[in-house]
């Protein structure tokens, strides 16, 4: 039987993919726009504890509303919400942290009805499909107060989470923090995942779409200050993400107990079994 872990993902560099990578939309979506960052919205980036590359976006969702969002590794936030300060993250007295947002699902949401994406336009691979089965058997395994509902197909204005084919090159994936106490609703994973890793393909494509769930419920990179993966820290000093307790703190100069064999690490490489870490558990069962 599967064990049970929780890692992280990001972008394809010296021979590592991370799940957080930003590759433009397919054909099949609406190309997004790219300007530069205010400086109010950096300094509230830096207020969220993300301090990693990020741009403006406008990108067409399944739903056909646009949506403006500012797009750091494979986070979006809504600017609406962004600029509401619903995102700002709490503080640690020491800057150590493994990694949570102030957004978590609400008591009455953790139910989650959750839709693998079938539609013409931006449907899962078999892969896909499998990864997203096997990704959510491993959070439903897990004693926690949520509960994923899986179905496959297209009636995504009634699912609680959707998880969908983005044509985009490159393997990864990108979510959406949580919001107003419902999961982050649209992950899009791209094309290139469903065949990353060779007969390994289906234990990354777990993996991604776990790490994507993941942030989905509110978590952050295990690898905070990118310890292991390299890239730009995500958030300096004693700004940004929440440490879960019991699970293990690493600081801004890689200082402390990195886990990393969690599933919410910011890179994979394609060796990846799709299984949370002993602290993911603790972490995931800590928070739900």
């Amino acid at each position: 039987m599967k064990k049970i872990k929780l890692l992280a993902l990001c972008a394809i560099v010296a021979g590592f993919a991370t799940s957080c990578q930003k590759d433009e939309i397919a054909n099949e979506t609406a190309p997004e726009v790219s300007i530069e960052l205010s400086d109010d919205h950096k300094a509230g980036l830096l207020a969220a504890g993300i301090t990693a590359e990020a741009s403006y976006k406008t990108i067409e969702l399944l739903d056909g509303s646009v949506g403006k969002y500012i797009v750091a590794d494979d986070v979006r936030l809504p600017i609406d919400l962004f600029e509401s300060g619903e995102f700002r993250l709490g503080t640690t007295e020491d800057g150590n942290k493994q990694y949570r947002t102030n957004n978590l699902i609400s008591s009455g949401n953790r139910t989650i009805d959750i839709l693998g994406f079938t539609g013409s336009c931006c449907a899962l691979t078999s892969n896909m499909r499998t990864g997203l089965q096997w990704a959510v058997n491993n959070y439903n395994r897990i004693n926690s107060t949520l509960n994923f509902r899986l179905t496959f197909g297209t009636n995504f204005q009634a699912a609680d989470m959707v998880v969908y084919n983005n044509g985009a090159s490159g393997a990864g994936g990108q979510a959406e923090f949580p919001s107003g106490g419902r999961p982050g609703k649209f992950i899009q994973i791209n094309a290139g995942t469903g065949t990353f890793g060779g007969s390994n393909v289906n234990n990354v494509n777990e993996h991604v779409i776990g790490h994507e769930i993941g942030h989905a419920v509110g978590f952050r990179h295990t690898d905070y200050a990118r310890r292991r993966c390299g890239g730009a820290n995500e958030g300096g000093g004693g700004v940004g993400a929440i440490h879960i307790p019991g699970t293990p703190t690493v600081n801004q100069w890689g200082a402390s107990g990195l886990d990393s064999d969690s599933l919410m690490i910011s890179c994979f490489d394609g060796s990846e079994d799709g299984e949370f870490s002993n602290f993911d558990v603790v972490a995931l069962e800590f928070l739900y």
